[in-house]
């Protein structure tokens, strides 16, 4: 079925049809409905395709993250396609797999796809990669992440005091010997979650040395399971652990619970995220938590205003306050 069909079963115009689908206000109610009944009983699906090359982009936003095996990244896309569904648009979802090659891939594709803008978390610091939407004239905003400057718009968490409470914490429970198992250090996350550490550290009077970095390649749970054997090896062994976020604190944890090590009593342990998982671990776990569904919604409500072409436009930088969410993982008798 075409829209010619329609426009002849209806005894209007393709122009009206046109406008039925796309301008329904234009049209008086009793013409919209005389279309939407003829489209109904044709079985008429429109052309995206076609819609797409006469509008020059897309009804689609493009979503590219670090991991969706992680349950945060699943929580802000929700957040995400809730608010773009909302203003008539898809997400389109993409996983680099912290891989850089892969973010220019998918970026390249969000460009080839016209879509209508782009939420971002980069894999580095740099953002180089993003040349291609800057090229396209395709706007973005930074998610999970601080944009420099004016770039762009960008939402994010305050993580310096996300690691701040975790550290602070672990320091009140009576803990001098802290391991920060961190993901890796080219991610502004991490850095930041460390920068916290130490600052909790100059809050309590306490020597930077009482903290001790275990970097891993990933942000997973095999990463977390590794960073659990160095930690069994060091001399003298950490009695708190702060990671940097709870797919890694769940890995460690799972190798603490392998090696009859005990938690919190042997080792207290304090995760990053507060994913459903954590309060359902063997040990529920300790959690800075990050509002990650309210990150995405409020990214994409501030790039659909960006595309509607506001003329007074001003880039924002949205950072949210995480909190600290104690349970067992982190209380034990000292």
């Amino acid at each position: 079925m075409s829209i010619k069909d329609v426009a002849r079963a209806a005894d209007v115009s393709v122009a009206t049809v046109s406008n039925a689908l796309n301008h329904p206000e234009l049209l008086s109610a009793d013409t919209h409905a005389r279309v939407m009944r003829a489209v109904e009983k044709l079985g008429y699906v429109r052309s995206e395709s076609a819609r797409q090359l006469r509008a020059g982009h897309s009804r689609m936003l493009g979503l590219l993250v670090l991991d969706m095996r992680n349950p945060f990244f699943v929580g802000m896309a929700h957040g995400a396609e809730q608010a773009a569904r909302a203003d008539g648009l898809g997400v389109m979802l993409c996983d680099s797999s912290q891989e850089l090659t892969a973010e220019e891939f998918y970026l390249g594709l969000f460009a080839e796809q016209r879509v209508r803008g782009a939420l971002v978390t980069p894999t580095d610091s740099s953002t180089t990669s993003l040349s291609v939407l800057r090229r396209h004239g395709i706007p973005y905003v930074f998610l999970d992440r601080v944009a420099s400057g004016d770039e762009a718009c960008s939402v994010s968490v305050d993580d310096v005091t996300g690691g701040r409470l975790a550290v602070g914490h672990l320091l009140e429970q009576g803990h001098r010997d802290i391991a920060y198992v961190s993901g890796p250090m080219s991610l502004p996350q991490c850095l930041d979650r460390r920068t916290g550490a130490l600052q909790a550290c100059d809050d309590a009077g306490v020597d930077h040395d009482a903290v001790t970095v275990i970097e891993t390649e990933r942000l997973d749970v095999d990463a977390g399971r590794d960073a659990g054997s160095r930690l069994l090896g060091l001399n003298p062994r950490p009695t708190g652990v702060f990671c940097a976020n709870d797919l890694i604190a769940l890995g460690v944890l799972q190798t603490l619970v392998a090696a009859r090590v005990a938690v919190p009593d042997d080792i207290a342990l304090v995760g990053y995220d507060d994913i459903d998982f954590a309060a359902a671990a063997a040990v529920p776990l300790t959690s800075v938590r990050q509002p990650a569904a309210q990150m995405g919604a409020t990214a994409t409500e501030l790039l659909v205003r960006e595309i509607a072409g506001d003329e007074q436009h001003v880039h924002e930088n949205v950072e949210f306050t995480p909190e600290l969410v104690v349970r067992r993982s982190s209380l034990a008798r000292r």
